[in-house]
């Protein structure tokens, strides 16, 4: 081997490691970036929550970036509200309205989301794993790039959302159920 193709391939090994290093530290680092602003914002919505009074009318609560884990929400307004970038884990939101509301990047893993209004929300890139969505309304949902496995999606309107093909071809294999809301069934709003 030549002096010259030793330093030749050695300069393309280090350009192709800046490639990498450019392509994936920015993604971790974001994620990293975003994880501690989640950590910092949980923090001071629990500590705002515990001396706060009574919301103004028509106001709504703002839950982007916390961690909400585990808590209460059975029954509440959050129409038009913001739970972006929320952990969200086995919460309690059944029959609640969370019409309108943005809910891009929130993991759901576990919640209880029976009965819930989910329509007209930006659900993109959220995780809805193992969650309870029997009758609840998602209809013109935008949900792209995120996660339904293990979902109870029984009695589910989900007419006219967006979803990934994929997605929408496994939640065909567990559709059943008439929404009580709309008189659709699972099935037929799933386009199956």
């Amino acid at each position: 081997m030549t002096k010259f193709s030793f330093i030749t391939k050695s300069f393309l090994a280090l350009i192709s490691l800046a490639i990498c290093l450019v392509s994936i530290a920015p993604a971790q680092a974001l994620d990293s970036a975003l994880e501690s602003l989640s950590e910092q914002r949980a923090i001071q919505q629990e500590r705002s929550m515990s001396f706060e009074g009574p919301k103004e009318a028509g106001e709504q609560p703002n839950y982007v970036l916390t961690n909400v884990t585990g808590r209460d929400f059975h029954g509440q307004d959050f129409s038009k509200s913001s739970f972006a970038g929320a952990i969200a884990r086995d919460t309690d939101f059944r029959d609640a309205n969370l019409h309108g509301t943005t809910l891009t990047r929130v993991d759901f893993l576990g919640a209880n989301l029976q009965g819930v209004d989910l329509s007209d929300t930006l659900a993109d890139r959220a995780n809805f794993q193992k969650t309870n969505l029997k009758n609840a309304v998602l209809t013109n949902m935008v949900a792209m790039g995120s996660s339904f496995a293990g979902a109870d999606i029984e009695g589910a309107d989900f007419s006219f959302a967006v979803l990934d093909s994929d997605d929408q071809r496994k939640l065909c294999l567990d559709a059943e159920g008439i929404n009580p809301t709309t008189g659709i069934s699972t099935r037929d709003s799933l386009e199956c």
